[in-house]
């Protein structure tokens, strides 16, 4: 029997390297999801009202959708894993910014460049991690997706420690933990041999023109769900009070919805290996928007764990649906290009969601009357998108 000791030197090393990115869009997810649970503790600290409170965690969203183009650009002139170190440095000094902050401004800036961070790596370790193992796309982006799904499954209990001395020790631990996941993924990647299969794409404009049709299709399909997706989780707490259910009861139940997306992600990827991209992203839209619809009808607990458990899957199972149907579909000479503008348009649109819905709220709108239109919506435009997959319409 043969060995390739050097190919499985290069498999060790890759997987060392894979398994340094979890650990890193932990912490990058955890930057973003943290602020969630942390808007009550903002309203009475700086007494502020929900449209405030929403902008300060859009903002955050905002600035993961920011550097995403121009990052899309770097990644023509720059290794895909400096520019991971980068991200890494940028959130670890940013939530040492917003740990300090006295003044919501001062806040929001931290908060903007917690997100700038988090859009530097997201842009860059997506197309990275599809190049490390071409074989399994999907595989590898749903136990990389994850991975960060697990911050969001933490943040809640995560902040609660952290409240037990002060809301801003939550910052301060990201801070910390991000310097060590960012050093140790700098060492991992210079004892890695790392791919060449984005070399070509050198030219981002032209590379991205190129794929415009692909990039706008999935933002067609996900697009809006994402938009509904970010102001409802960020506000799914109060939803939940204004249901007349306990703080800890909504608390548990925000939980559950970003723990049901640990699984959403592994499978979710997966099977986007196994089915048609376009026709298996549809159904997980639809479903979603039936779920927002049926939360709004529903107000006894158990009925109200098993919706939210179900929005929670069908929400994180659209991410690696849609990342492995723009990666695996993208040529190597246009990949990290293409995907930085689909990535900051999908991002730009979801982060308005938790404004939005602030503003809505402030103007008299009920909880069910928004997310009930939002369901309804969701679910005619998936239906008129299907009957355009099925005449051929749409780039398979």
């Amino acid at each position: 029997m043969f060995e390739y000791p050097c190919l499985d030197r290069c498999v060790v090393s890759r997987k060392r390297l894979f398994g340094s990115l979890c650990v890193l869009v932990f912490l990058m997810n955890l930057a973003r999801i943290v602020y969630a649970p942390l808007l009550d503790v903002f309203i009475t600290e700086f007494p502020i009202g929900e449209a405030t409170a929403g902008l300060i965690v859009s903002l955050t969203w905002i600035g993961s959708a920011a550097p995403r183009l121009p990052t899309g650009w770097l990644l023509t002139k720059v290794p895909r894993h400096t520019v991971v170190v980068a991200a890494g440095a940028v959130l670890s000094v940013s939530s040492a910014i917003a740990a300090t902050a006295g003044t919501v401004p001062h806040l929001m800036g931290g908060a903007f460049l917690m997100g700038v961070g988090s859009g530097m790596y997201f842009v860059s370790a997506h197309p990275l991690v599809s190049e490390l193992f071409p074989e399994r796309v999907g595989r590898r982006m749903g136990i990389h997706g994850a991975s960060s799904q697990l911050a969001s499954v933490t943040a809640a209990p995560f902040v609660g420690f952290a409240l037990l001395v002060d809301w801003r020790v939550s910052l301060w631990l990201i801070s910390g933990f991000a310097a060590l996941a960012t050093t140790y993924t700098w060492y991992s990647g210079r004892r890695t041999e790392l791919p060449q299969a984005g070399s070509d794409d050198s030219r981002f404009v032209a590379s991205a023109l190129s794929e415009w049709r692909l990039v706008l299709t999935a933002l067609l399909i996900g697009g809006f769900s994402m938009f509904v997706w970010q102001g409802l989780f960020n506000f799914y707490e109060l939803y939940m009070q204004s249901k007349t259910l306990s703080g800890g009861e909504a608390g548990a139940l925000l939980t559950l919805v970003f723990a049901a997306g640990v699984p959403a992600f592994y499978v979710g990827g997966d099977l986007a290996e196994r089915l048609p991209h376009v026709p298996y992203i549809l159904g997980i839209v639809g479903s979603f928007g039936v779920c927002v619809y049926l939360l709004t009808l529903v107000d006894e607990l158990p009925l109200l764990v098993l919706v939210t458990a179900c929005i929670g899957f069908f929400a994180h199972a659209l991410f690696p649906a849609t990342d492995t149907y723009v990666l695996d579909t993208l040529p190597d000479h246009s990949r990290a290009s293409a995907y930085a503008v689909f990535s900051s348009t999908a991002m730009m649109t979801q982060a308005l969601g938790s404004a939005v819905l602030g503003v809505l709220i402030e103007s008299g709108y009920s909880y069910d009357v928004v997310f009930s239109t939002a369901g309804l919506l969701i679910v005619i435009t998936t239906g008129c998108l299907g009957l355009l997959e099925r005449n051929g319409r749409l780039p398979a």
